[in-house]
């Protein structure tokens, strides 16, 4: 099972104004299967027959569940890894039994999923999307959701809610300090798998480009992601605080005065732009309390006063229109 592999997808012209389209006639074929349940189940009185039984019945994610999601070399016999799972099923029962509180029923979710993939489907309607969601219990200090060739992958260890003691652990804040930690909340568990479509879709691009053709990148992706999940308040789908994004509005001249009056937006060097588009806690010059990824926000302002003049342009052009286009005939001056 390939993660996040490519799909091709149609460049047909829809129209994406402003307004929401009705996608309620598109139809969505989505079933959710609970691994986490089968694993934990205590029945069984062999482990290594029972992983061969979980296996034969979800499409390999048993071997994708053991090589990548816990770290086991797969060359390894049955009778070498049953010891190792059984000692994790073990050590993460208390997060099993709060998965279990918290999503006893993911209809919800689902729901959510169903809704984003809706309008997946009418402004790329050539994009295959699978049409399975599987909910697991993997390390809180490893993977999260995932996008695969067969399956939505939900990890509900990151979404028991940003005060779960877990989180607080040296260990997991080794790997997902507490700006990211933060948002192991059930809500995202929609927005993190848009972003992993819209990533299949458009795969992020890694060349040499300015700090604001990076910014303006980055804000495709937002606008994208607010079209496949119109009903999502924003501050959700760029990662920040309800009151980081409310300052970054009533701020938003002061923010782009940074980048201009210190000759940021034409400078390459990743050393000084990672310290715009890249996870942080925090922008250095805009104090302790602003939101680190503060190109973003910039480039997502400028994506959408781009898109107010270009209303009848789809979002596969969007997609594929040079960054230095968009912001000259932008003109973004907040």
């Amino acid at each position: 099972m390939r993660l996040l592999a490519v799909f091709a997808i149609s460049f047909l012209i829809i129209s994406c104004n402003n307004k929401t389209p009705d996608v309620s006639g598109i139809k969505i074929n989505l079933t959710t299967e609970r691994f986490e349940k089968n694993l934990f189940d205590t029945t069984s009185t062999t482990l290594s027959e029972y992983l061969q039984k979980l296996e034969s019945g979800n499409s390999g994610f048993t071997q994708t569940y053991i090589d990548t999601i816990l770290g086991l070399d797969p060359r390894w016999p049955a009778d070498s890894i049953a010891p190792i799972v059984n000692n994790f099923i073990k050590s993460y029962r208390q997060v099993y039994d709060a998965s279990e509180k918290k999503f006893s029923n993911f209809i919800s979710y689902e729901n959510e999923i169903k809704r984003g993939l809706q309008f997946v489907k009418y402004y790329f309607p050539s994009y295959k999307f699978p049409e399975k969601i599987i909910t697991y219990i993997g390390p809180a200090d490893g993977v999260g959701d995932a996008l695969t060739t067969n399956a939505f992958l939900i990890g509900l260890h990151h979404h028991l809610g940003k005060d779960f003691p877990l989180y607080k652990s040296e260990e997991v804040q080794n790997y997902y300090p507490e700006y990211i930690s933060r948002r192991f909340e059930p809500e995202y568990i929609s927005v993190n798998s848009m972003k992993n479509v819209i990533t299949d879709i458009y795969p992020e691009r890694n060349d040499d480009k300015t700090l604001v053709n990076q910014m303006i990148e980055k804000g495709k992706y937002l606008y994208v992601l607010s079209k496949f999940l119109p009903e999502k308040e924003e501050y959700l789908l760029i990662g920040y605080t309800k009151n980081q994004l409310k300052d970054c509005y009533e701020n938003e001249a002061v923010i782009w005065d940074l980048f201009v009056k210190n000759e940021l937006l034409q400078i390459r060097d990743k050393n000084i732009t990672k310290n715009y588009i890249d996870e942080g806690p925090k922008t250095q010059e805009l104090g302790e309390s602003s939101p680190g990824n503060i190109g973003s926000f910039c480039g997502w302002q400028i994506v959408k006063k781009y898109m107010q003049k270009n209303d009848k342009l789809s979002l596969s052009k969007l997609f594929s229109t040079d960054p230095e286009t968009i912001f000259q005939e932008a003109k973004y001056k907040p």
